[in-house]
């Protein structure tokens, strides 16, 4: 038998067990994971910012957890030397109309605390970032590149040298909750725990429909992400991170460019609807997960409100001068021949029945489960930060 059993090894789930088992290092804590390694897909196909709390609405869980994360994931890093580089970014408004947005992401950054954000005329963007155009810009200094990977398996470790025990190649298939204790089955056994910690990503909702009877009134809709990188020869073009004033309408950032910290520069992402939920192609189609998608109420909901803006996405998919000219906003330079394909991450973007994209981060709770059901961007940040929330509900109950 198992104190805890949490299931789904990205980022998010590692920093749960840690932080659980540094908490309570009586407490004989599973974590399940499907693959063959731990952060293999949202961890593992992010853009490795570390960001700094700008866009999130004061007091909510996302402005929260990121503020302290940020500060715990930097501590982290230090005592266990793993490489990172706070090297700034501009938020560039590209026009007129984009100023308002771009006065309300400072303000709202003064509001969660980030010290030494800095406006910027034309001119002063140019000294940071030589060949971005626009009206004006906002630097910001705490945003920083990592490798969330190396986090994740850094986490996993020290994990594992506190007692946890991580289970890979292991699907979760059923859960039956008792009066005591829960029954986890999986594709390799049968266990038995007194609590189910949900850190599942791309299927969170479907594990959390499994530990409640009555289900869950919200469902992921994965949005894939696809990349282009600047060939070495342009890679002068960016010197660090740059960024449009994001749509308040849509929980995305909108095309950028970021510097890797292992080298290289990427541009992108767009955001599509992904097929499959770990559709990393344009090809990756799984019939079944693309039906429960279009026939949730509230992505029909959604795709009727925004279905513009979507054909819009779908089209710089398929047409890399669309995409270039996305990218052109920012630095006119940028031509078609500059850029060669890149990554792809999908987004597990939770849609409530009414058509709601969740903006905040959610943890949906019963007597024998703890469901994190929206966890997307800024949790790898985060990740610290949430793990010691979730760990904290986790002691409460014993």
């Amino acid at each position: 038998m198992t104190d805890v059993i949490i299931i789904g090894g990205g980022i998010v789930g590692l920093a749960t067990a840690l932080q659980l088992k540094q908490q309570r290092p009586a407490l004989k804590v599973v974590l399940i994971e499907k693959e063959s390694s731990v952060a293999r897909h949202q961890t593992g196909h992010n853009s490795g910012v570390i960001h700094s709390g700008l866009y999130y609405k004061p007091g909510s869980l996302k402005a929260t957890n990121c503020i302290q994360g940020y500060k715990m994931l930097i501590d982290f890093c230090d005592a266990e030397n793993i490489p990172y580089d706070l090297c700034g970014k501009i938020v560039v408004a590209t026009r007129q109309e984009e100023l308002p947005q771009l006065e309300t992401l400072y303000q709202r950054g003064q509001q969660n605390g980030l010290g030494g954000l800095k406006k910027l005329t034309v001119a002063e963007m140019r000294e940071i970032e030589p060949h971005v155009t626009g009206v004006a810009g906002m630097f910001v200094p705490q945003t920083g590149i990592i490798d969330y990977k190396q986090v994740s398996e850094k986490y996993a470790e020290k994990f594992q040298a506190l007692g946890g025990e991580i289970h890979l190649n292991e699907r979760v298939e059923q859960i039956t909750p008792g009066t005591s204790l829960s029954i986890v089955v999986t594709s390799q056994g049968r266990y038995e725990t007194k609590l189910v910690v949900n850190c599942a990503g791309l299927y969170s909702d479907k594990m959390a429909q499994l530990t409640q009877p009555g289900g869950v009134d919200v469902r992921i809709v994965p949005f894939r992400g696809e990349y282009f990188k600047l060939k070495p020869q342009k890679e002068y073009l960016v010197k660090n991170l740059i960024y449009p004033v994001p749509d308040p309408n849509f929980p995305f950032l909108g095309v950028h460019f970021t510097r890797m910290v292992h080298g290289g520069v990427e541009a992108g992402p767009n955001a599509v609807l992904a097929f499959q939920r770990e559709g990393y192609k344009k090809s990756d189609i799984n019939l079944k997960e693309l039906f429960e998608t279009l026939a949730w109420p509230g992505f029909q909901k959604v795709a009727a409100k925004y279905w513009e803006t979507g054909l819009g996405e779908m089209y710089r998919s398929f047409s890399k001068a669309a995409f270039t000219k996305a990218l052109q906003a920012l630095i006119p330079e940028i031509q078609e021949a500059d850029l060669e394909p890149g990554g792809a991450g999908v987004r597990a973007q939770a849609c409530d029945r009414t058509g709601g994209l969740l903006d905040d981060f959610a943890i949906l709770e019963t007597d024998k489960a703890i469901n994190v059901v929206n966890a997307p961007s800024p949790a790898a940040t985060s990740s610290l930060s949430i793990g010691k929330t979730v760990s904290e509900k986790v002691m409460a109950r014993f």
